[in-house]
């Protein structure tokens, strides 16, 4: 099976915050590329994530040519056509910078949203710029003619809730506003993830993907317990297993990988091993959600 994310990456910053370099990354056939990426390293709005950096807030690429993406030639020789890079800081203090990469085929439908509220300018969150592989100008152009009060559609929850919304079933979804063109497109896959920036403006990563080239094998939403001693699966989606928010699945700190409770604790993302928990997938990215400098769940992704 091959995913709507083809690679990712953790950018993390030097010891002296001077340089971001390569921290850790999921590449699957996209070697060379991987080998390009590994021996690069970004000062501050330097390449897309230096951008993401110096800017405080994710950024998305909807296409490479004429960017200041630095790996242009690797990327399409890779397949991949589109990026979104997404900082994360605790007390306005980078703790890295991911980046995500999708990529376009005959066969393949998905996208890469970006909303955002700036409350100086609309109590509405609207789209600020996405990519749309495979999918009807329609679709695109319903998305940017769109308004979304505070609590409403994927988005709107994601920026009232603080937390990740993981749909398995958009199309179907009656909270998805945009189901029934999400039927005509093939989309019925959606993830929404508010992320960090150090502006006035909120901002929700958008996914969307059909069923042949998901978003991920698996999406998962942990959240952290009252006691801060354990995480909790609160919902997801496997492509194999289906609906996951019934599980009841627990992961004890005391016993999880020290990836992850630096992710609980500080508020870096994390690639770990997922091969014994979905067999076949090359890694699995966690990714923190914080709300007021604390990290309050994590977003998973099996890549």
């Amino acid at each position: 099976m091959t995913s709507f994310i083809r690679a990712a990456e953790i950018w993390l910053p030097a010891s002296d915050h001077s340089l971001l370099e390569f921290g850790a990354g999921a590449f699957g056939k996209a070697l060379s590329f991987a080998t390009v990426s590994r021996a690069m390293c970004f000062g501050r709005a330097e390449g897309l994530p230096g951008e993401a950096w110096d800017l405080g807030h994710p950024v998305l690429l909807k296409q490479f040519e004429g960017s200041h993406f630095r790996r242009t030639s690797a990327a399409k020789a890779a397949g991949l056509t589109c990026a979104v890079a997404i900082p994360f800081f605790v007390g306005g203090k980078l703790t890295a910078v991911v980046t995500l990469f999708g990529g376009d085929d005959p066969a393949s439908k998905g996208a890469m949203e970006l909303w955002r509220n700036d409350t100086r300018i609309s109590s509405d969150m609207s789209l600020l710029d996405g990519y749309y592989g495979g999918l009807p100008p329609e679709f695109e152009r319903l998305s940017r003619d769109a308004f979304l009060p505070r609590g409403t559609g994927a988005p709107g929850m994601a920026w009232q809730r603080d937390e990740a919304v993981i749909m398995g079933q958009a199309d179907t979804n009656a909270r998805f506003l945009r189901g029934d063109a999400a039927t005509d497109a093939g989309i019925c896959r959606a993830m929404a993830m508010p992320c960090c920036a150090t502006n006035h403006a909120s901002y929700v990563l958008m996914l969307l993907s059909g069923r042949e080239t998901p978003i991920a094998r698996r999406m998962e939403r942990w959240v952290l317990d009252r006691a801060g001693a354990q995480l909790v699966l609160a919902a997801g989606h496997c492509e194999v297993a289906g609906d996951l928010a019934q599980s009841g699945d627990v992961i004890k700190l005391l016993d999880a990988d020290p990836l992850l409770t630096k992710a609980i604790g500080c508020g870096v993302p994390a690639l770990t091993d997922a091969s014994k928990r979905l067999p076949g997938s090359e890694a699995c990215l966690w990714l923190p959600v914080l709300v007021e400098d604390k990290v309050t769940e994590l977003v998973a992704l099996y890549l």
